[in-house]
């Protein structure tokens, strides 16, 4: 455009959204039926990864002990064992996490509590 180009008409779109608090921050939630992009939770991810290798490094007997680990990482043991118990989760529902597919009742503050160690349970609880 330049300057004898007249300015078109004003557009208004109105886009229906709310605004939620989720996990400490705000977001923008859709209408429903309305899709939305893939929203990974890095948060959750990263508490998902901890776990897994917290696992690890107990299996392969690096450490005898969660108080042992807990007090190599410098963290709760009460705090580890929460996050141990994420590697518990089915493996569906992990993967749901880590493509940003949970729903969104899935915070890393709800898994945290305790859940259901059967899957099914997990399924029906979780998503």
């Amino acid at each position: 455009m330049n300057r004898s180009t007249p300015i078109p008409e004003t557009m208004t779109l109105h886009v229906p959204f709310r605004i939620v608090k989720r996990g400490g921050r705000k977001e923008m939630q859709m209408p429903e039926g309305a899709t939305q992009p893939r929203r990974t939770d890095s948060t959750l991810i990263k508490a998902l990864a901890r776990a897994f290798r917290w696992k690890r490094m107990l299996e392969t007997g690096a450490f005898a002990t969660i108080a042992e680990l807990a007090e190599r990482e410098g963290i709760a043991p009460s705090y580890m064992t929460r996050v141990l118990r994420l590697s518990l989760l089915a493996p569906d529902i992990v993967e749901a996490i880590l493509d940003g597919l949970q729903g969104p009742e899935v915070t890393l503050a709800r898994v945290r509590e305790p859940f259901p160690l059967e899957w099914m349970e997990q399924r029906s609880g979780l998503c």
